[in-house]
């Protein structure tokens, strides 16, 4: 809490920026009067998963955009015991699908709440949604104009 005001914070990769993420950085800005939100650096999220598609400047600078944080930060590390006394948040808010992964928090007076994300879409669909589209759709953008067809003129 700073000067009686709640702080909460959220972070993520926020790649292939989605509804989800939206809905949950809207559900963490309606739990206090602050909102801090992380977005991980391409080096930690290469430290347990793949390259995001979106480099990390244009991550950033999307949720940056939005109307809910009142800070967005770079996020350099998973574990946040350091940042809840740099940031004196009261309320951590993540994704179901690291359901325990924070609960040491609660250790330091943290209410860490699992968004439950429920049916919907993730950036690994957007991302396997593409790749099968992706031949179809080139083979028919490729295929827009007959070769006969000058589009320069």
């Amino acid at each position: 809490m700073i000067a009686g005001k709640t702080v909460v914070y959220t972070s993520g990769t926020f790649d292939m920026l989605h509804a989800n993420h939206i809905k949950m950085i809207e559900y963490a800005r309606s739990l206090g009067d602050i909102l801090i939100v992380g977005v991980n650096t391409d080096e930690l999220v290469m430290s347990y998963k793949s390259q995001p598609i979106i480099p990390f400047d244009e991550r950033i600078a999307l949720v940056k955009a939005l109307k809910y944080p009142d800070i967005v930060i770079p996020q350099h590390s998973l574990n946040h015991e350091d940042k809840v006394k740099k940031l004196n948040f009261d309320v951590f808010v993540v994704g179901d699908d690291w359901v325990g992964k924070y609960d040491y928090l609660k250790e330091q007076g943290v209410d860490v709440v699992y968004f439950p994300y429920g049916k919907g879409v993730s950036s690994t669909e957007l991302k396997e949604r593409i790749y099968e589209r992706y031949i179809p759709l080139k083979e028919k953008a490729d295929g827009h104009f007959p070769n006969d067809v000058d589009v320069k003129k």
